[in-house]
C-alpha cells in the first residue's frame, strides 16, 4: 500500500531551490535526513518564515499542524532535558498549555 504522506522533502527542496535560492547553503542541510519527522518539517517551515520575514497569523497556521507519537516524545523529551515548565514549552512550540498537559497524561504516566 502506497503512503498518503506528501513527499515533504521533494516540496521543500523545490521550495528553497526557486524561491530562496541565496540561502540554499543554509537550509538544504536540514532536509539531509533519509526520514523526516513532523517535528523536523515544523523546524524547516519556521526557519523558511523566519527567512522570509512572513507575518502570518500564528494561530491560523496552528490549526492545521500535527504531531505523530515521535513528535510528541521529542518535545517532552526536550522540556524535560532542559526543565521547562509547560508554559515555556508551549511559547517554544507555538501549542497550548492545555495541548502540552495533555500530552503529559497520555505519554507520561
Amino acid at each position: 500500500m502506497k503512503s498518503t504522506t506528501p513527499n515533504y522533502k521533494k516540496i521543500y527542496t523545490d521550495l528553497i531551490c526557486k524561491k530562496y535560492a541565496q540561502n540554499k547553503e543554509e537550509l538544504l542541510p536540514l532536509l539531509k535526513k533519509t526520514k523526516l519527522t513532523s517535528l523536523d518539517i515544523i523546524n524547516i517551515d519556521n526557519k523558511l518564515c523566519s527567512i522570509a520575514k512572513l507575518d502570518y497569523n500564528i494561530s491560523e497556521d496552528q490549526k492545521f499542524r500535527s504531531y505523530d507519537k515521535s513528535a510528541i516524545l521529542q518535545i517532552l523529551d526536550y522540556q524535560k532535558k532542559h526543565n521547562f515548565n509547560n508554559t515555556s514549552i508551549a511559547k517554544k512550540y507555538n501549542l497550548s498549555r492545555n495541548t502540552v498537559s495533555k500530552w503529559k497524561k497520555i505519554f507520561i504516566v
